[in-house]
Formats: C-alpha cells, structure tokens, sequence
C-alpha cells in the first residue's frame, strides 16, 4: 500500500472530524466524521466557506486569528483542543473540542489549516451544569457560616 493511499485512508476513516481550508478559508479536505459531526455532506462542504460551521458572532474573531495564523505560518494553538462552538447544517450551535495546525508546502510556505474537530457538546453541557450547581451549593454552605 503506497504512502498516498493511507494518508487518505487516516483522513477518510479518522473518528474525528478533519477539515482542511485553502488560504481564502474555503473547504478543500471534508472527512465522513466531519459529515456526522456537522451535518453537511461534503458535496455541500467542498468549496464552501468555514463560515458555514462558525457561528455569526464567533465569525470575526475566527477569520482574525485565521489571516494572522496563516501570516505567521503558526497557529498559537498548537498542540492545544480549545473548546469552542460550532454550526450544524440545520443551524443549531454545539460544543465542539478543535485542534488546529497550519499546513506548509515543501518551501515552508503555508497552503492552509487544518482543524481536528470532536462533538463534546453533551460533556460540555453536563459539566457546565455540575460547575453552577457545584457553585450554589458552596453559596449555600457559605452562608450557613
């Protein structure tokens, strides 16, 4: 089996989402993960802009952090899983956990990013709900004293 073959076969078959965008921030490399994560068929995906998985208010901040990552041809987020929130085709936000890196060509120039994306929302959501409550019960205790 050639080289080719199983960097595609990693791709295609990763559990997690795997997202690749161009320079301009249009989809090129849309994983079956990405299809279940999201909802988008890659058919839609492909060409597409990443605006279609960034919600309206995160929009700005992304395509900041994205120019000034492919300028640098560096993401500070390097070898980090940010928690973030994420768009699924029939509109809804999720949680989302998304690792990223800046692809460069045999020359070090950068030809786009790549985004490791994995659905956390149901976690997210529990532990968010035991962080309030675990808080109201210190209120509580607290103000017994």
């Amino acid at each position: 089996m050639s080289e080719i073959d199983i960097s595609d076969l990693l791709v295609s078959q990763s559990p997690d989402a795997v997202i690749f965008a161009d320079l301009s921030g249009a989809i090129r490399v849309w994983n079956a993960a990405a299809e279940r994560i999201f909802g988008f068929s890659a058919d839609t995906a492909i060409g597409a802009s990443l605006d279609i998985i960034i919600p309206e208010s995160f929009r700005e901040a992304h395509w900041q952090g994205f120019n000034r990552a492919i300028a640098d041809s560096l993401t500070k987020f390097v070898g980090q899983a940010l928690p973030t929130k994420a768009l699924r085709a029939d509109g809804t936000e999720f949680y989302v956990e998304l690792s990223f890196a800046i692809i460069l060509d045999n020359k070090g120039e950068p030809v786009g990013s790549v985004a490791h994306a994995r659905d956390i929302n149901e976690r997210f959501t529990k532990e968010r709900a035991n962080r309030k409550r675990l808080k109201e019960l210190e209120a509580g205790v607290t103000g017994l004293e």
